[in-house]
């Protein structure tokens, strides 16, 4: 499968602005991300915002793209990107790498990528089994149902299904619970329709983008991981992530 992969990396983080110019080890996390993709595909582009990410990029030898700084989420910029990036649209895949994920798998993109040799794949993503009682219920790890075809039927930040013969401490025990792995792939074309969607009930209800595509039955193909790289949200999620050894 051709495809591309492009990095949304805004400059203007609330809880940590400059984030993908934050150095780790002697590289900027941006460029981490970009060396990351470059291991499966040959054609990676930052989308970003700012001028101060572009030319970090083009300092490391990368390509690069300034979209709007009125974008909501990644998909909208990436959106942006794809009409303006040459011959973007010859691809049959676009991969949506998260500029905070400076050691995210190569396999996982792989993996992603792979999904759509299923004819009826229009946009696909990753999960995790879910091992521990806490995941279940936290928040800020969505939850993803799915069905026997691998595809998904609904994402919530509740744990669903609800167990009915078990305490919630075991529900992680008598049933295999999924947490999303927030890297997506799309067709082009997909991609470009989905961010002319009206925001839907269910998404501003759980305040997940994921369930207006659903709610517009898109097909949302999924490839189980074990891996979960280490984001980086805060400050300190960077200093936790400096204490350790590559």
């Amino acid at each position: 499968m051709k495809a591309l992969v492009i990095i949304p990396a805004r400059y203007g983080s609330t809880r940590f602005p400059g984030k993908p110019l934050a150095i780790i080890h002697g590289k900027s996390m941006i460029q981490r991300v970009y060396e990351q993709a470059l291991q499966v595909v040959s054609d990676v582009w930052v989308a970003t915002d700012d001028m101060r990410i572009e030319h970090e990029v083009k300092r490391f030898g990368g390509k690069s793209i300034i979209t709007s700084v009125e974008h909501q989420s990644g998909t909208d910029r990436l959106a942006e990107a794809l009409v303006s990036i040459p011959n973007a649209m010859k691809y049959e895949v676009v991969v949506n790498v998260q500029g905070d994920e400076p050691f995210i798998a190569a396999e996982q993109i792989m993996q992603l990528i792979q999904l759509f040799k299923q004819p009826d794949t229009q946009i696909a993503t990753l999960i995790k089994p879910i091992t521990s009682s806490e995941d279940v219920i936290n928040p800020n790890k969505p939850k993803v149902v799915i069905g026997t075809n691998m595809q998904a039927l609904y994402f919530s930040r509740n744990p669903i299904p609800y167990v009915r013969d078990a305490d919630k401490v075991y529900w992680h025990i008598a049933h295999q619970y999924y947490k999303h792995i927030g890297i997506y792939a799309y067709k082009p074309q997909v991609l470009l329709n989905i961010t002319q969607l009206e925001r839907s009930p269910l998404e501003i209800a759980e305040n997940l983008e994921q369930l207006r595509w659903l709610e517009n039955n898109y097909i949302i193909k999924t490839a189980i991981t074990q891996y979960e790289s280490a984001s980086v949200d805060t400050p300190e999620d960077l200093e936790k992530i400096l204490s350790q050894r590559i």
